[in-house]
């Protein structure tokens, strides 16, 4: 019987009771955190940019980003989600080929955003609702299951607030997005905000400001998936700079006392 990837990853969005997606950004990294217990790996548009040399923020092609997906499915046997920024085109058969040609390579799913990249301007409200409603259209068309996540990034991007991106959200969600996001929402109040105004599953960036909540808090306002985003690689090029700056600085290399055994990650990689 051939394996529904979809199915899968759809089984593990459930409100109350989150799992994290962990977002890696190369072959590595993916087999590490699938070794750790992530339960579905998803990419990172900003952290591909980084191993590219690019900055973020639509710097990365359709074509650059499935073919790093792809790489990340066969490195691992959990499902595997694109973080596809806004789908790769303003318009929206532009969303439905990306959800087709996903689902192609294998991806459990995709999370498609409402921002006019490389601006930070979101899109006009009825034109962000027909691009999500095109993508869930090609994504039901689909032979197996596929999980479509709409985000609401205007408030992370300082385009909106709070009511206009419930309103999006409620808009997406009756458009067919099967998940729903607005990373980074003021407040953790206004994420059980987000929370509430829906049936379907939430997920919550755990960045910045919310890496302060625990799994429990964020269980008990019903998020359903909690994801990394670009923290965890940035969090490695803290380690980076620190050390950079200590031995070009100071001639100090003690920050590289801190490095894992060569051991432990050729266990997690073999």
């Amino acid at each position: 019987m051939t394996r529904d990837i979809g199915a899968d990853f759809r089984a593990l969005h459930r409100p109350g009771d989150p799992f994290i997606l962990a977002n890696a950004w190369d072959i590595g990294s993916a087999r590490m955190l699938a070794r750790m217990g992530a339960q579905a790996i998803g990419t990172s548009s900003a952290a591909h940019a980084f191993t590219l040399g690019r900055p973020d923020m639509g710097q990365v092609t359709r074509d650059e980003a499935l073919a790093h997906a792809q790489d990340l499915i066969a490195a691992v046997s959990v499902p595997v989600s694109g973080d596809f920024e806004n789908g790769f085109g303003d318009d929206p058969d532009s969303c439905a080929d990306t959800v087709r040609l996903s689902a192609e390579i294998g991806l459990a799913g995709i999370s498609i955003e409402d921002t006019a990249l490389p601006a930070a301007t979101p899109y006009e409200f009825e034109l962000a609702v027909d691009r999500i409603r095109a993508a869930a259209s090609a994504a039901r068309a689909l032979p197996g299951d596929f999980v479509l996540v709409a985000r609401a990034d205007g408030i992370m991007n300082g385009q909106y607030d709070i009511e206009q991106a419930l309103a999006r959200l409620r808009a997406f969600d009756d458009a067919g997005a099967d998940c729903l996001y607005a990373p980074i929402p003021a407040s953790f109040d206004d994420l059980a905000r987000i929370c509430a105004a829906t049936g379907k599953p939430v997920n919550a960036l755990a960045a910045g400001p919310y890496t302060k909540f625990s799994r429990a808090d964020y269980a008990r306002i019903g998020v359903a998936r909690i994801s990394l985003g670009s923290a965890l690689a940035r969090a490695t090029q803290r380690v980076i700079l620190d050390a950079g700056h200590a031995m070009f600085g100071d001639g100090d290399f003690t920050p590289l006392s801190v490095s894992v055994s060569g051991d432990e990650i050729d266990t997690m990689l073999g």
